[in-house]
């Protein structure tokens, strides 16, 4: 079994009308549908900003400018069962490619080659399919009035 450890992230939700960019799952154990936007873990010697730019490049071949950090979050949750704690740098971001926006999805691959469709979605939606994840990320999102 791991050592538990604190894991540091960067994730991006390229705001967009009200909207947000997110990779719908479920857990494995629970069952429980979750929103999470997307980005991943920062590398050692990595910052933030840069690891935001690797993992979308990495996750849906896209790059990105206009970065800018929205706040940091911590996270205690339960995931397949077992205990996790994160970092979460929140970052805002948007897309070279400006024809992103008018998509309703955009095609990814996890790190291990498995294929995603992340979304659009708004608060209407986080209320219908899941929470929006980390804890406290919706929250952070609407007092910038990034969400409503």
């Amino acid at each position: 079994m791991l050592e538990p450890r604190i894991r540091s992230l960067a994730l991006c939700v390229f705001h967009h009308q009200g909207k947000i960019l997110v990779n719908v799952f479920d857990d494995p154990v629970t069952q429980q549908t979750l929103c999470r936007p997307l980005g991943g873990g920062i590398e050692f010697g990595e910052r933030g900003r840069d690891a935001i730019a690797r993992e979308i490049e990495e996750e849906l071949g896209q790059s990105i400018s206009d970065v800018r950090l929205l706040g940091t979050l911590e996270s205690l949750f339960h995931y397949a069962d077992t205990p996790g704690h994160e970092i979460v740098q929140v970052f805002d971001a948007r897309f070279d490619d400006a024809s992103l926006y008018r998509q309703p999805w955009v095609e990814g691959r996890e790190s291990d080659g498995s294929p995603f469709r992340a979304r659009w979605c708004d608060s209407a939606d986080f209320a219908r399919i899941g929470p929006l994840v980390p804890q406290g990320l919706q929250a952070l999102l609407r007092d910038l009035s990034l969400l409503g």
